[in-house]
């Protein structure tokens, strides 16, 4: 496998457009999966995701290869803790490492504290779970919500965070839920 040149950085303003099309692109999989069109990244309007970009103390970063973006991740930091969601990978790039290049790039960009990194997903997103499991997140409990059942992973940080980036095809792209939790774009097809 042949991982992609990209340059990680900061999302901007006027990235919105482009940012809000990938994730649409990229989490309908999940969509299908679960069997509801309906979930966040699919329905969240461009003025919304205007406004998150300037919410303090979240952060969302996209890999872009040339011009294109073809990756993002988006981080909450509250106390010693971040949260990621909406990893989403542009579905012709998927399984090709940008997702595992998405989760170690957050890491210099955690405020100072912060002690472990959060994660959830639905629990029939095997590709997810392995694509956490893979980069160092342990299962910690599921939760019912809805028609939906979720895992909840965590990675406890430690010194030497940031120094390695795991090998080999990441799986589904954040597999997990944003804040209204809800199912996040796959990163591996099917």
């Amino acid at each position: 496998m042949s991982t992609p040149d990209v340059t990680i950085q900061v999302v901007t303003d006027e990235e919105a457009g482009e940012l809000l099309t990938l994730r649409r692109a990229a989490f309908v999989t999940e969509a299908q999966l679960y069997g509801d069109p309906n979930i966040p990244p699919l329905t969240q309007t461009l003025s919304e995701l205007r406004a998150d970009l300037k919410v303090e103390g979240v952060l969302t970063l996209g890999a872009r290869s040339g011009h294109r973006l073809v990756g993002s991740i988006r981080v909450v930091f509250e106390d010693k803790k971040a949260t990621l969601g909406r990893l989403a990978v542009a579905p012709d790039l998927q399984g090709k490492g940008i997702g595992t290049q998405l989760l170690f790039a957050i890491l210099p960009h955690m405020p100072e504290g912060i002690e472990e990194v959060w994660v959830f997903t639905g629990k029939d997103s095997v590709q997810n779970l392995a694509l956490y499991a893979k980069n160092g997140y342990e299962h910690q409990y599921d939760r019912t919500a809805g028609d939906l059942t979720y895992a909840y992973l965590r990675r406890i940080l430690g010194d030497g965070d940031g120094d390695e980036v795991a090998d080999g095809d990441d799986g589904p792209d954040d597999g997990g839920l944003d804040d209204g939790a809800t199912p996040v774009a796959r990163l591996s097809p099917s």
